[in-house]
């Protein structure tokens, strides 16, 4: 591949968002056998009824001759919560201590790279302008639901007692699942949690922000319709450590 030529924006035409919701549906749905009611297999494009009220981050990457959208975010702050009336994440998690927090929240959703670019500076970009759009809009708490692949909850017992135990949301902000697909994480007790097996099976995106001090609300949501066991991640900027900020805010892209 050539040197990479990143830049970070928010979509402001449909044409965009279509680059995003194509991105989205070779890695939700191709790679990872999703669905949705509103999957357009004919074009190509992984969309639902929420996509018209989000920002959109789109990272690209000009070095590439076609397709230079690479990376997508998903971004809703709760003043454009307040004109659909609900967050993406209501449908599966209780948000009340969230909103009876009284801060500022904005849930982020439908994080996804091309596989070329995964393990590498791509994520930092997209965090830095993540990190800028927080601060200019005085975002105090992120949140919003985080995948595993698959439902079958005995085959993920590792990873998810492992989140239950050790980092599990304050009470103050700890949402629960909705019991239509509730999924209890505590698979088994800490004692017999297996650090590595538990590390190695959790991806990615969920270790990051377990990095940045992120954790995870009560109860996993089977969702069947993507393939998926969600958590629910919930960050809050202001227990977050130096260290942690400095990675937040992207210094590893400037490397």
């Amino acid at each position: 591949m050539r040197t990479p030529e990143f830049s970070v924006r928010l979509a402001d035409t449909e044409a965009e968002i279509r680059a995003a919701q194509a991105l989205r549906y070779q890695v939700f749905v191709e790679e990872l056998g999703g669905g949705g009611a509103l999957v357009d297999h004919a074009t190509g494009l992984e969309k639902d009824r929420f996509d018209p009220y989000f920002d959109h981050l789109l990272l690209y990457d000009r070095a590439r001759d076609t397709a230079p959208v690479v990376g997508v975010y998903r971004v809703l702050r709760d003043d454009q919560a307040a004109a659909i009336g609900q967050f993406y994440s209501d449908e599966e998690y209780d948000l009340a201590p969230l909103r009876a927090s009284g801060r500022r929240l904005m849930e982020l959703g439908r994080s996804c790279l091309h596989p070329d670019y995964r393990g590498g500076a791509a994520m930092f970009h997209l965090w830095q302008a993540l990190a800028d759009y927080v601060e200019r809009h005085g975002i105090e708490v992120l949140f919003g639901v985080a995948s595993f692949h698959g439902t079958d909850a005995a085959a993920l017992a590792q990873p998810l007692s492992s989140l239950y135990h050790n980092h599990l949301a304050p009470e103050e902000l700890r949402v629960r699942a909705r019991p239509a697909q509730y999924q209890r994480m505590d698979l088994l007790p800490r004692d017999r949690i297996d650090r590595k097996q538990a590390m190695l099976q959790t991806p990615a995106l969920i270790k990051a922000y377990l990095r940045l001090g992120g954790t995870v609300g009560e109860g996993a949501w089977i969702d069947h319709e993507f393939n998926t066991t969600d958590v629910c991640l919930v960050m809050d900027t202001a227990r977050m450590n130096s260290r942690q900020r400095q990675l937040y805010a992207g210094s590893g892209a400037r490397r």
